[in-house]
């Protein structure tokens, strides 16, 4: 258990921002024996073959093709999302106040706002050049969104609501009062000094913000960890070890890891979109499918969106239903809603359990209050995109969204392993 937790805090600190994560994966899947792919040539696929494609950079989906044909066998599908919740720095959005040169930032996907603030922050993402992409990662803490003194307000304590354009500007330096650059020129600039990229050739940026703070194991006895962007990188780490691991099968196995969950999926690289589907379209007719092929391999595939899961909060217990309430350590969450929220149903609910049980894990539902509407994720826009039925998964967390979210070293090993299982198993035979 700790030798995959240890190998999953250092595929969270590579992965600073999406396009980051899809990177770590490439870089695993390569070590795999998988071969990348590109949507705009031709392709030529082989039974056992390990290949990987890429979209905008920030989402990815791997295969391994089966021995029997697709339409008999299907795919085996695990998905997850490489974004988390974060601030996107506003490239033309510099300021001077007081001093400082500030950047204003806009909200992506649903933080927790307050967890942001006098934290140590770095830069990441990715800057187009003259010349091409590059993926930019600065490390070290250049940026601070400072919070107002108690002395300033005295009902701090009682809450407080941050305005998004005011409070949240990330200061990054102090200006010297005869700088003549303008304050967008300077930021420019020492991104230019950082990267060691000519601060001309730059043509436009995707900069995200990240807390420097690594990963850390905590609790009395190691079983926690908390880290940054656990929501949904421990699922996206889970996914890799699991089909990498996987054996030739006469099914095809695929993961796939898309970008902007957090904002609704709906993009050229997100889970409402046609990447899935062409995918499963396309190895149908390469491996000489017709039409009516490609509608017989999806209705013989089965598909587990994995993604974070809420844990029984002993602070809140009320936000809880007492029968629903999963614990950090004791193992996967099955997530079910009425409205379909989650993908689940009766029936991929009794294939993920008796998964866990072919490994011995222990398995647990989560369900909501009737009182607070649930979540949502990948599961239900690709099972319905693609008409593939659909089980929705996750290792129980606190702070979801937080800067720093907490989860189970234990419930890691555990949703690694039945993914495992579930890329080498015969379905029909559980």
């Amino acid at each position: 258990m700790k030798k995959l937790a240890d190998d999953l805090a250092s595929f969270i600190e590579t992965a600073p921002s999406a396009f980051h994560a899809v990177r770590t994966v490439e870089e695993r899947l390569k070590a795999g024996g998988f071969t990348a792919l590109d949507e705009k040539d031709s392709w030529s696929l082989e039974k056992g073959g390990r290949y990987y494609l890429m979209r905008n950079g920030s989402s990815l989906a791997a295969f391994i093709l089966g021995d029997k044909p697709v339409a008999e066998s299907g795919f085996h599908i695990a998905g997850a999302h490489t974004d988390s919740p974060s601030f996107r720095i506003k490239k033309e959005g510099a300021s001077v106040q007081g001093g400082i040169l500030r950047m204003s930032v806009e909200t992506y996907g649903g933080p927790i706002l307050s967890t942001w603030l006098d934290r140590n922050l770095s830069v990441a993402g990715r800057i187009v050049t003259k010349t091409g992409t590059v993926l930019v990662d600065l490390k070290d803490p250049v940026a601070l969104i400072m919070n107002q003194a108690i002395h300033m307000n005295r009902e701090m304590n009682k809450g407080i609501e941050y305005n998004k354009q005011n409070h949240l500007q990330a200061a990054f330096a102090i200006v010297d009062k005869d700088e003549t650059r303008t304050p967008s020129d300077l930021f420019k600039d020492l991104i230019a000094e950082k990267t060691g990229i000519e601060a001309q050739s730059i043509l436009d940026m995707e900069l995200f913000l990240y807390d420097v703070q690594k990963p850390l194991f905590a609790g009395m006895n190691n079983e926690f960890i908390s880290s940054s962007r656990i929501d949904n990188l421990a699922m996206c780490h889970s996914i890799v070890e699991a089909i990498g691991a996987s054996d030739r099968q006469d099914h095809s196995s695929l993961a796939v890891f898309f970008d902007n969950e957090e904002i609704g999926s709906r993009t050229l690289q997100g889970a409402d979109s046609s990447f899935l589907r062409d995918l499963l379209d396309r190895i149908t007719a390469v491996t000489g499918g017709g039409r009516d092929d490609s509608y017989r391999a999806r209705a013989a595939s089965f598909s587990i969106s994995a993604d974070g899961a809420h844990a029984h909060h002993p602070n809140y217990p009320e936000s809880h239903d007492p029968a629903y309430a999963p614990n950090v350590g004791g193992g996967p969450v099955i997530k079910i809603s009425s409205t379909y929220r989650y993908s689940t149903t009766a029936e991929t609910a009794a294939v993920f359990r008796k998964l866990c049980r072919e490994e011995d894990v222990p398995c647990q539902e989560l369900i909501n209050r009737s009182d607070i509407p649930s979540g949502s994720t990948i599961g239900t826009m690709t099972s319905a995109l693609t008409g593939i039925a659909s089980v929705d998964v996750g290792s129980p967390m606190f702070a979801m969204h937080s800067i720093r979210e907490t989860a189970g070293v234990a419930d890691h090993f555990y949703m690694t392993r039945v993914l495992k299982r579930f890329y080498n198993c015969d379905l029909n035979s559980l």
